[in-house]
């Protein structure tokens, strides 16, 4: 019975049944010798049985283990790990078929490699997943062939394991080391100058590519007769909130993520950047009502939390209420601090309903109000229209992109701060406005 479970029949197996029946109808349509037949078909029933004696002669012909962090990262490419240890005294043929969680619906993930005796290999291959939660991996179905491969012996691996999936951590740790080696322009972060001297002194570091030459200290250059800079920190922390709208309007996909999840990868990032620049980073997130509030801090467990409490995070496809949001506000942070709400607006008038709050919040905190392109409309508007029906649909196009151009100005006439970002470049723009903010004193 067992043998039955994992043996299984390959093409060649058929291919070569096939030659022999062939010759059989041959030989009996001619009237010929049936003995060369008879000898072919023993041939045949001697080869498998020989393949078969190969494969299952060896106990444990091969071993094998999936290595899956263990979290994945949103929206990133994570790395899948198969170990195979090859027992068997040939060069192994194999196929992988691995039970990856229905989330990522691949039904054609199978690879194909070769494993000389006694060898080890590590196939790694990558999944993205785009949606926070748990996901179960199945089994590692390895199939095995002899050289003769007339059949297939099945193994079967690491059996049932469910891998949770978090906002990008991968993104925010490639922020931080980069913030870290002030590499932060490569991704498109700007270098804007500082106003003013809020800064003091806090230690004389070897200089980096990045670093200002303004800040060289010489003598230090001269001692250490390597090039060293003064290095300043601000001199006090500021409190910088993510508020994080979960209603409906910010659950439009694009490249296979929400614009909530877009939301929440930028704000795992900017939270951890914050604190790094010795800020204290704080979550807020609503809908209808406030779901989650995270006091702001800096202490060592503050990103653990943050983190925590945005896997959580989904949204009731509810009427996002900003008076809720400003009521809760008003209550829970009393000091003046910078506000960074995740939003989308997708029309003046949708603006308007919510702009007595927006005011409000801004006549009390610094108010950044975040809100996303809609790429697709900027395509259709570089597109040439060749029917009336193109036309059409441009000027429907133009008219929505116009609106989004008209909430910025009519937010800045009111003194909020705003960013009007396509979702692939949120997390970018959101560090530029808060260094640039930080760089103007405004924090």
């Amino acid at each position: 019975m067992k043998l039955i479970r994992t043996l299984y029949l390959s093409k060649r197996l058929f291919q070569m049944a096939g030659v022999v029946v062939f010759v059989f109808i041959v030989t009996f349509v001619l009237d010929l010798p049936v003995l060369i037949p008879k000898i072919l078909f023993i041939a045949w029933l001697a080869v498998a049985l020989t393949d078969l004696i190969l494969l299952y002669r060896t106990r444990v012909g091969l071993r094998g283990s999936r290595r899956v962090p263990e979290r994945l990262s949103n929206g990133d490419d994570n790395d899948i790990r198969i170990a195979l240890d090859n027992f068997y005294p040939f060069k192994a043929a194999l196929e992988i078929i691995d039970e990856v969680p229905h989330q990522f619906q691949r039904r054609d993930l199978s690879f194909n490699l070769s494993i000389n005796s006694g060898d080890s290999k590590v196939l790694v291959y990558s999944l993205r997943p785009v949606k926070r939660g748990e996901y179960s991996f199945g089994s590692v179905n390895v199939f095995v062939e002899s050289p003769i491969s007339f059949f297939k012996r099945r193994f079967r691996f690491s059996e049932d394991v469910v891998v949770p999936v978090y906002p990008s951590f991968i993104q925010m740790r490639k922020y931080e080391l980069m913030a870290i080696s002030n590499r932060l322009t490569e991704v498109g972060i700007k270098r804007i100058r500082r106003i003013g001297q809020n800064m003091e002194f806090e230690l004389i570091k070897e200089y980096v590519s990045g670093d200002d030459f303004r800040t060289v200290n010489w003598r230090a250059t001269a001692r250490k007769n390597s090039l060293m800079v003064n290095h300043y920190q601000d001199e006090r922390s500021q409190q910088v909130y993510s508020l994080i709208d979960k209603g409906r309007v910010m659950e439009m996909p694009f490249n296979g993520l929400s614009l909530l999840d877009y939301a929440i990868n930028a704000s795992l990032v900017i939270s951890n950047i914050a604190i790094k620049k010795s800020d204290k980073a704080g979550l807020i997130t609503f809908q209808h009502k406030v779901n989650a509030t995270v006091p702001a801090g800096k202490q060592s467990r503050q990103m653990a939390t943050i983190l925590e409490v945005l896997y959580n995070q989904k949204t009731a496809y509810k009427e996002t209420d900003y008076a809720s949001l400003f009521s809760h506000i008003r209550r829970k942070i009393t000091q003046r601090s910078l506000l960074l709400l995740f939003t989308n607006f997708e029309s003046l008038y949708s603006l308007q309903r919510q702009l007595p709050y927006l005011k409000r919040l801004a006549d009390q905190h610094l108010l950044v109000v975040i809100f996303f392109e809609n790429t697709e409309l900027e395509e259709v508007i570089r597109s040439s229209a060749e029917s009336v029906q193109q036309i059409y649909h441009k000027a429907i196009a133009e008219k929505l992109s116009t609106d989004k151009k008209m909430i910025v100005k009519e937010l800045t006439r009111h003194g909020i701060q705003a960013v009007l970002t396509p979702p692939e470049l949120l997390t970018v723009n959101t560090i530029n406005k808060y260094l640039e903010l930080k760089a103007r004193g405004m924090i």
